[in-house]
């Protein structure tokens, strides 16, 4: 496999959870540009035992693993960061759209952050790249059973917080 094909095929796919897994947007371009700088170095070694998106994700997830080190110990971002960056992200036509959609991204961000790093990253290739547990467990260098218990885990972590909020605000998820 040459890198251009690498990168055209990978490309989406590491920009996606290059953002899923935590990083500002700001940063974006950069892990990834990161990313691929380890993956063309590495691509010699690329045996094609496991996909493309799996040996992807696993260099994906120790860039912005270190990158997010980085930062945090360089400077915490403050919520008015984050929020600021969840609203350009919002371009829904509607106010009122616009605003559900808005709440609804920072109530499963919120979520999604509570979960350990972990049950994170299991649950994001789940639920969110569709991504087989095999290959999640190729991708993360862990036992299967580790990768179901997780997943297992972070799903119902998920499912509780989202059960407490609806109970206490009567807000529901569309």
């Amino acid at each position: 496999m040459t890198f251009e094909a690498a990168y055209e095929e990978g490309f989406d796919f590491v920009w996606r959870n290059v953002r899923r897994l935590g990083v500002r947007e700001a940063s974006t371009a950069d892990v990834v540009q990161e990313i691929f700088v380890v993956v063309h170095r590495k691509l010699p070694e690329f045996e094609r035992r496991s996909s493309l998106t799996t040996w992807l994700f696993g260099i994906t997830f120790r860039v912005v693993r270190d990158h997010l080190r980085s930062v945090q110990r360089k400077n915490p971002p403050t919520n008015s960061e984050v929020d600021a960056e969840t609203q350009a992200d919002a371009n829904e036509p509607g106010p009122h759209t616009r605003l559900s959609r808005l709440e609804a991204a920072r109530l499963v961000q919120r979520i999604v952050d509570e979960l350990d790093d972990g049950r994170r990253e299991v649950f994001l290739l789940a639920e969110l790249e569709q991504m087989a547990v095999p290959d999640i467990a190729t991708a993360l260098g862990l036992n299967l059973n580790t990768v179901y218990s997780r997943l297992r885990a972070a799903r119902q972590q998920f499912d509780e917080a989202v059960a407490r909020h609806k109970a206490r605000d009567g807000w529901r998820l569309r």
